[in-house]
């Protein structure tokens, strides 16, 4: 079309028809050199979901703060990270995707440094929040320039690398943690984000794109507090619910309560999103089968691999006295396997198609979980894992990557944005969700086992019936709270007072006995909960319908935005 401005040549890449390109942009760039700037900056973000964990008794120590107030730490950045993903999905639409990621990785780098010079747990849970908020902005659009830069041919390759970091971080952030407040301070793990975040923005400035819409966007204010309120609700909800027993929270207001607040909410934002000329959510993506289907096993996929994740740390540390390097270390080869197969799963997504390729990974992430039941032991070790690692980890890299490609495969450009924040935000929520769940799933174990254990290992014990007594009601109580057992081999559980010497040494004994075997009981049957979920996505994925040849394909006009072409059956 004459008058039409010039776009983007991108190297080993289709040309970008959807976008208007400032002077960055009309250099020869190369998407996989595009690729890794935005990956430096997506996987910092999620490093920091998982790396403040192993600082939080250190954390505690230089805060002088209550442990209420030290998991806030990690719980404000969640709950901000999850609200604004769709919402930060639109904004990039509306400003630009590359102008988005550039704010949110500066303002990210910025509350880093706020996070690692907070002298109160106040300060510290602010700096938080800012940088979920930077987060929420900066993580969509990685997922939207990808999408503009790789010919559909060869981007489920790239979203290998993509997804790949999401399994890596959950395993790197403890080993990262573990060196950093052992061998330099704890305020290192936020600093060390400065020099990371500095090289992606030289990167970002000189190498990404900046792709504009090809239309003005106006953002859905009513939308933005619609779904905000839901998200918090829901989120803060499942965050805090092991915390209040599931009951009352704020006042006589429950935490059940306060979820149904959110689902109502999040009913009433999709009810509205009828209503906008442009929605912050079109709902065509939701009526697009393969979306739809891709969305709940992206839920799916992160309830599993954080219902696995809890779990096995608690064992790893509480039971077999692993150090958090340790422990991180013997979960090294998940991640490495998540690294290897998840590029090669992506090639094979776009030669293929998605839908056996995710058939397969999910049912190997499955047999996986399946196979560390089997390694849970009092003997286990770093080999113990070693297979079990491999397999889970090795199918949850074939599964990420063509999950993530093929569901913003045949998303209209304009829309993309709001896509890939969906997608982020429900998994975000699944992560939320099998946390919660399999804490509780843990916890009802912990009862059971404790109290089983204490019972048939105290009855041969030469004391009096009521020391006996008093020693299987304190592991009753402290399986009320069995998520906040610490490590020291008998889970914290005070003997009774007034003992004899003899007869404590014996106690100390079977306290030890009763806490490392009653927990390795409740491990097991609590892994099945990820075992059970992954089966299930794996079967799900018989719903995808196949992928329509490319004649079949009609491009979405850029003027009909909420019209998201239907998958073919």
């Amino acid at each position: 079309m004459s008058g039409a401005p010039p776009q983007p040549h991108l190297r080993g890449s289709s040309q970008v028809t959807t976008a208007t390109p400032s002077a960055p942009s009309q250099r020869e760039v190369n998407p996989w050199v595009v690729l890794i700037v935005l990956c430096s900056g997506f996987f910092m973000i999620m490093l920091d979901s998982t790396i403040v964990n192993v600082a939080l008794p250190a954390m505690l120590d230089g805060l002088d703060g209550s442990l209420d107030q030290i998991l806030w730490v990690i719980n404000a950045y969640l709950l901000a990270y999850a609200t604004l993903l769709i919402t930060g999905g639109r904004l990039g639409d509306i400003f630009g995707p590359r102008n988005l990621f550039i704010t949110g990785l500066s303002v990210f780098v910025l509350a880093s440094i706020a996070c690692g010079v907070s002298q109160n747990t106040t300060q510290m849970i602010i700096a938080r929040v800012v940088q979920g908020l930077a987060g929420a902005l900066l993580t969509p659009q990685t997922l939207t320039i990808i999408t503009a830069v790789f010919p559909k041919e060869r981007r489920g390759a790239a979203m290998g690398v993509w997804s790949a970091l999401i399994g890596m971080s959950a395993i790197a952030g403890p080993i990262i943690g573990g060196v950093l407040v052992d061998g330099v301070n704890w305020r290192w793990i936020f600093f060390v984000n400065v020099p990371i975040g500095a090289v992606g923005l030289w990167g970002a400035f000189r190498f990404v794109p900046d792709l504009r819409p090809g239309r003005s966007h106006r953002l859905d204010l009513p939308g933005v507090l619609l779904v905000s309120a839901s998200l918090s609700l829901i989120v803060y909800g499942l965050i805090e619910g092991e915390r209040y027993d599931w009951g009352e929270c704020w006042g006589p207001i429950t935490i059940w309560e306060i979820i149904g607040a959110g689902v109502v909410l999040l009913i009433a934002f999709v009810v509205y999103e009828r209503r906008p000329s442009e929605p912050l959510l079109p709902l065509a993506l939701i009526r697009n089968r393969n979306f739809a289907v891709l969305n709940w096993l992206q839920a799916l996929i992160a309830f599993g691999l954080m219902a696995l994740y809890l779990p096995v740390v608690l064992f790893l540390q509480s039971v077999l006295d692993m150090s958090a390097i340790r422990a991180g270390l013997t979960m090294a080869p998940w991640a490495v396997a998540t690294m290897f197969t998840a590029p090669f799963a992506g090639r094979l997504a776009d030669k293929y198609g998605a839908k056996w390729v995710l058939m397969l990974g999910l049912a190997l992430f499955s047999l996986g979980v399946g196979l560390m039941i089997a390694a849970v032991d009092l003997d286990a070790g770093f080999l113990s894992f070693l297979l079990p690692g491999f397999v889970a980890g090795g199918g949850l890299g074939l599964s990420m990557a063509p999950l993530t490609a093929e569901a913003l495969r045949e998303v209209p450009p304009v829309q993309v944005g709001a896509a890939s924040g969906m997608l982020n935000a429900v998994r975000q929520v699944g992560s939320v969700i099998g946390t919660a769940v399999v804490g509780a799933v843990l916890q009802a174990q912990l009862s059971s086992s404790f109290a089983s254990q204490a019972r048939d290992r105290v009855a041969g014990v030469d004391a009096p019936a009521e020391v006996k007594t008093q020693l299987i009601d304190a592991f009753s109580e402290a399986s009320d709270s069995g998520l906040q057992v610490a490590p020291g081999q008998n889970g914290g559980v005070a003997l009774p007072d007034g003992v004899a010497p003899d007869t404590a040494s014996t106690l100390e004994q079977v306290a030890h006995d009763v806490f490392v075997n009653g927990f390795t009981d409740a491990v097991k049957p609590t892994l099945a909960v990820p075992v059970v979920v992954l089966a299930v996505a794996a079967l799900s994925c018989l719903a995808i319908a196949r992928r329509r040849a490319a004649a079949e394909v009609t491009p979405a006009p850029a003027a009909a935005p909420d019209k998201a072409p239907a998958a073919a059956d």
